[in-house]
Formats: structure tokens, C-alpha cells, sequence
């Protein structure tokens, strides 16, 4: 059976797949890496998959609709994010127009958690969407396409939310998690990536932080912590794939994409496990497998690991510092310390692994002293990158709770979760700082830490020792360094 997987239109270079979705200042953008997996499990289970990914090929609206009516494929995924639901939905309605016997079914993060929300939605636009697949949907795809091509019921496959005749939302079970079993079944993401994209597509997405060209490819999910404004699917979980099958996808990886220069392990928390991470890299070092990669994770990572890690190609890791307040990493469920944080940077710069360090502005009892705090302990521990996020509030999350039930929500209209270009936007006011400043503070931060003399001329330097590294910052720099400028004409 023929099943298209579409990351549809949307903004230019607009990153669903991200945990915080937008267009990124830097010029990132992320694969659809979710939507990729799903596409590997159906064609494991035979089905021929048609991927279409409307923001990498830059396809607008009508060209998206006109692959599809070409295709005519019996089961239609559609990837949806917090901030273009609104326009997500849209696209299913004319979808369902022009191929009205097709199934369509939304994934991701928001039809996941608010699934009353997404069918209130549905409903004011003709009721265009068939079903919802909650959570990580590999399984519960391929056993919907199973039970379409085999003309059987499919309202109790576990993982599904949808409208009853009567009206009523129905779901089966929760947010489903892919089990360990299936993770190691699965065919490689990267070979997906390869047959779909070629070698011109996987060079359309780009990482600031990392190498280019680059692939994601996870070899874990979910994260046993629960951070409050964490989005991912699967918080408060983890599952690993074995390490055989990790090593196995780098050396296709190494055999087949030479082009490739740096790999992203896109687990929530790589390192987390410290034995499968040293077994891993060890194994790494033993198949003589010479990829670059970089990974997320935490600050209790341990020295020895790190330097594992470096040993085993690793170049750089990306780390939620998120604020230098003990009172607020207590309130985000963080369960890191400030001395962690500071441990963990003095021992990747003893190993040399670069850091890129994400903070947040506008936690519980932040206030402009304390952003300004938070401002200055960046540039204290001086990553290779920093991201300064607005806190973002997503439906489903407990910051969006905490948010709610103290009155900081100035409004739910889910488009405005980003400006007209596409940048993060915030809904969040306290009774110190309004949406629009929490804004130009995180402008000002970005401003701060990146026009910081002791970082540029560190950057300098390594671009002068690294040819990657002056790639990779000419790249980010073409799309980020107009808009830092255009903060300091604005604040003139």
C-alpha cells in the first residue's frame, strides 16, 4: 500500500521536529526525524512510502497538494507542530478535498497531548482528519496502514485518538512508546535519509552548532527526567536500541556517506547511561568507525565519560545550563546544581569537547535582575554556542500548567507562539516583565554573549585552526549575524 509521510508547507526553514518549533535565527534546520522513522517502519512492513518534506524541497502549498493527488496514496501522515497547527490543519482539509477517500492522520506533539483542542480545531475546518497517532507513532502507523490494506477496524490499535459516530473523542491508551524490540528492528534512519533526500537533500538541512553536511539519528528514546518545559513525546521514559545496531548504522553511515561530515545523536539525554555510553564508544573505537558526532546532554555527565566520548569522535555536546538560580532549576524539576554546571564545563574544556549551552529567560521568579544574572554566567562559562530561549510554554507541558493556573497566559492563540518571521514568540507575563520585553531581553542576551570581545576573539582562533569550524560558522553567520546587528540599530 502506498502511504505518504509529509512534513507539510509552512514558513521557510520552519523546524517542526525541534522541541521548541520555529525558524531559527541561526539558520537551522532539523530533519523531520520522527516522521522518518515511521517512514522506515512502514516500508519494514512492505508498504512503499512516498516522503514528502515540504520545507527541506522548499514545496509550496499547491505543488504539496499536486504530489499528493498524483500519488493518490491510501494513508496520509501529517506532521504538526504547537505554532502552525492552525496552517497544519488547513493542509489536511484540502487534502482530504482532493483525496477524500484517502485516511489522514496528524502526528506529533500538540495532537498528541491536546487532543480535544486539535479536534475543536478540526472541526472549524470541515473536520478534515480522520484520526490522530499520540506520542512515538512507528508501531501504531504500520499497524494502521496493515489494518487500511487489509479493509479491518482500526479503532482500537493502541496509541490512536479520533471523533465516534456519536461525536464523542476517543483514545486508545496513552502517548505511545516505541518498544525496545521494534527500535532495534527497524531499518537505518540514515538510509532513509539517503533513498528519499540524496545527497543534495540531506545538505538542505543544517545545524548551527554542528559540522555541515549533518544527519540526526537517534539511538535512544525518551528522558527518565521531566523537566517542566520539556516537549518531546515520551518525557519520564528511556529505551535504548542495542549498541551493535548503533555501530552497525555508523559504519553504513561511514561506508555509504562520505559526504557526511558530522553526525547528531538527537537522544534527549545520550549520555545518560553511563555503561551502554562507554560500551558504545569503546565499540566506536574497535570498528575504527572515524565519524565526527555530537550529542545532547546533561551536566552530570562524568569526567571519564567525556573523555571517552572525545576519544570516540564526539566534538561537541548540547547542554541545558538553562539558569544559574538554584530556585529555579528547582522549580523546572531540573534536579541539576550550579556546581554541576560549572564541573561540567571545566571538565569538557580539560578534554576538549566543545559545548553548546541553552538558558532560559523567564523562569519561575526570574525577574531582569536575575535574566541579567543569567546573561552574565553565560559568558562566564563561555560555550561554543549559546541559545537564549524565552521560556516557551507548549499545551501538554507543566510549565504551560503552572502557567495557566497562575494567570501568566496572555493568550492561547496558537499561531502567535511565533512573530510574522517565524522567531520564537512567548505568551508568558508576570507582573514584572510583559511578552514583548522578555523578547528584547532574549535579543539582548544573544547581543551580550556573542559580541563578548573573549568570544569573538576565541572563535576567531578556532576558525583559524579549523577550516569545519569556519564552514560552519560562515553558514550560521550568513543567517544570524543580520539579525544580531539589526538588535543594535534597534536599540539605538
Amino acid at each position: 500500500m502506498l502511504v505518504a509521510t509529509v512534513n507539510p508547507p509552512f514558513l521557510k526553514n520552519y523546524s517542526r521536529q525541534s522541541r521548541s518549533p520555529c525558524v531559527a535565527k541561526s539558520g537551522t534546520i532539523y530533519y523531520a526525524y520522527y516522521l522518518a522513522y515511521a517512514g522506515c517502519a512502514l516500508e519494514m512492513g512492505g508498504h512503499t512510502v512516498k516522503h514528502i518534506d515540504a520545507i527541506v524541497g522548499d514545496i509550496h502549498f499547491d505543488e504539496t497538494i499536486r504530489q499528493l493527488a498524483l500519488e493518490k496514496p491510501r494513508l496520509v501522515l501529517v506532521d504538526t507542530s504547537t505554532p502552525s497547527i492552525e496552517s497544519d490543519i488547513r493542509f489536511c482539509a484540502e487534502v482530504k478535498k482532493t483525496l477524500p477517500t484517502s485516511i489522514i492522520a496528524c502526528v506529533g506533539t500538540f495532537p498528541s497531548k491536546n487532543v480535544d483542542e486539535f479536534f475543536r480545531l478540526n472541526s472549524n475546518a470541515e473536520s478534515p482528519v480522520d484520526l490522530v497517532l499520540r506520542g512515538e507513532y512507528e508501531e501504531t502507523a504500520l499497524e494502521l496502514a496493515n489494518s487500511i490494506e487489509n479493509n479491518q477496524p482500526f479503532s482500537s490499535i493502541e496509541g490512536i485518538a479520533l471523533i465516534s459516530n456519536s461525536g464523542e473523542t476517543v483514545t486508545n491508551g496513552g502517548l505511545r512508546k516505541t518498544n525496545e524490540e521494534f527500535l532495534n528492528e527497524l531499518p537505518f534512519v540514515s538510509e532513509f535519509y539517503l533513498r528519499h533526500f540524496g545527497e543534495a537533500g540531506i545538505k538542505r538541512h543544517f545545524y548551527a552548532s554542528i559540522n555541515w553536511p549533518y544527519i540526526q539519528v537517534l539511538t535512544a528514546r525518551g528522558c527518565p527526567y521531566q523537566c517542566s518545559f520539556c516537549n518531546i513525546p515520551s518525557i519520564g521514559s528511556y529505551r535504548i536500541r542495542s549498541v551493535d545496531s548503533v555501530i552497525d548504522e555508523l559504519l553504513f553511515i561511514q561506508n555509504e556517506m562520505p559526504f557526511v561530515k558530522e553526525v547528531f545523536f538527537e537522544d534527549d539525554t545520550f549520555p545518560i547511561n553511563r555503561k551502554r555510553t562507554e560500551e558504545l564508544c569503546k565499540k566506536i573505537i574497535d570498528n575504527k568507525i572515524f565519524l565526527t558526532w555530537s550529542c545532547n546532554a546533561r551536566v552530570n555527565t562524568k569526567k571519564e565519560t567525556l573523555a571517552l566520548m572525545k576519544k570516540a569522535g564526539c566534538r561537541l555536546t548540547c547542554v541545558g545550563f538553562e539558569s544559574p538560580t538554584e530556585n529555579s532549576l528547582k522549580d523546572i524539576k531540573k534536579k541539576t546544581s550550579i556546581q554541576q554546571q560549572e564541573q561540567f564545563m571545566m571538565d569538557a574544556n580539560s578534554v576538549g569537547m566543545k559545548v553548546n549551552g541553552c538558558f532560559i529567560l523567564g523562569l519561575p521568579g526570574d525577574t531582569e535582575k536575575t535574566i541579567e544574572e543569567t546573561i552574565e554566567y553565560s559568558k562566564k562559562l563561555m560555550p561554543n554556542t549559546a541559545q537564549f530561549y524565552p521560556h516557551m510554554l507548549y499545551p501538554g507541558t507543566a510549565s504551560f500548567e503552572w502557567a495557566e493556573q497562575n494567570g501568566l497566559l496572555s493568550h492561547k492563540n496558537w499561531s502567535e507562539w511565533l512573530t510574522e518571521e517565524g522567531f520564537h514568540n512567548t505568551p508568558l507575563k508576570t507582573s514584572e516583565i510583559s511578552p514583548k520585553r522578555l523578547l528584547e531581553l532574549a535579543d539582548g542576551a544573544r547581543l551580550k554573549f556573542y559580541g563578548n570581545p573573549r568570544y569573538i576573539l576565541k572563535m576567531f582562533f578556532q576558525g583559524l585552526r579549523s577550516p569545519k569550524e569556519m564552514q560552519r560558522m560562515l553558514i550560521a553567520g550568513k543567517s544570524f549575524f543580520p539579525i544580531l546587528f539589526g538588535y543594535v540599530f534597534r536599540k539605538r
